[in-house]
């Protein structure tokens, strides 16, 4: 299993379920890193003053926001910490929607889930619960200091959590203006046909094996050569470890019970804990 970078648990209800988050992608481009042709030393990104093209030091930059144009408004180090959200350790889920629901354009980063500290019973109940319903549940996380809203998907034997974008950051298709010629198309039926059996015709499997970034191979084999023939830099590198706090949180199966309990009629729906309203601000720059 990739190495967890984050634990905590899963809580619905009175139920929690501990668990351990592990990236489920990886980059696979090539990193091109800058280095000094003379010394061969890293090159990193200077803080330049913009208006007159000079260094400015760390302890002289401050944050701010745009609020009109050429006008910000700064915000102190201590009054950003105070405004991000709580870090919890969990997930909590807060509503359980139909998977077809969620539209392709709000799925942003994957995750996989795996169960923690004696979670292995709970953990596939709530997959098997979801498989069988077809739902997946909506939840709100803190990763890194900010909050996400995410849905937690069952994935064959395990569950993965999707990062999804705020309703905010999502354009309209709107903003397309398509126009009637494509969302009201006059097609012949001849030429519909003809692009279905097409499609038909170069239908295949999914077959990922099959599917390689060119560019990432042919840089690599030139690197491999290069690196055969001595072409080889001696590079000193500094990297730090970051720590990761984890939560201890019991597993208490039988709370599912005390949960249901509690509920009210099922034919009344219970709603969904509604999340902080964000305001969108001007980001400087854009």
């Amino acid at each position: 299993m990739p190495r967890a970078i984050w634990k905590g648990a899963i809580s619905f209800g009175l139920v929690h379920i501990p668990v351990a988050l592990a990236s489920a992608t990886s980059t696979q481009g090539v990193d091109f890193d800058w280095l000094d042709k003379r010394s061969m030393d890293p090159v990193g990104y200077k803080r330049i003053n913009k208006v007159t093209g000079k260094e400015v030091t760390k302890e002289n930059i401050v944050k701010g926001v745009a609020y009109e144009k050429g006008r910000y408004v700064v915000l102190s180090e201590e009054e950003i910490r105070a405004a991000h959200p709580e870090s919890t350790q969990t997930i909590d889920i807060f509503a359980f929607v139909d998977s077809e629901q969620i539209p392709l354009q709000h799925i942003d980063t994957p995750y996989y889930l795996a169960p923690d500290r004696r979670g292995e019973k709970v953990y596939a109940l709530l997959r098997e619960a979801l498989s069988s319903t077809g739902k997946v549940a909506l939840a709100h996380v803190v990763l890194h200091t900010r909050q996400h809203l995410a849905a937690l998907m069952p994935i064959e034997s395990a569950m993965v959590l999707v990062m999804l974008r705020w309703p905010s950051e999502v354009r309209s298709l709107a903003s397309l203006e398509l126009g009637d010629a494509v969302t009201k198309p006059k097609l012949a039926k001849s030429e519909l046909d003809m692009a279905k059996r097409l499609i038909k015709e170069m239908s295949a499997d999914w077959q990922p094996e099959e599917y390689q970034d060119s560019f990432q191979d042919r840089i690599m084999e030139l690197v491999e050569r290069k690196a055969k023939a001595g072409k080889i830099e001696e590079v000193e590198r500094v990297e730090g470890e970051e720590e990761r706090r984890s939560a201890d949180i019991i597993d208490l199966t039988e709370l599912l019970k005390r949960s249901l309990g509690g509920k009210p009629d099922s034919k009344t729906k219970a709603k969904p804990k509604p999340s902080t309203p964000r305001k969108k601000t001007k980001t400087a720059g854009k």
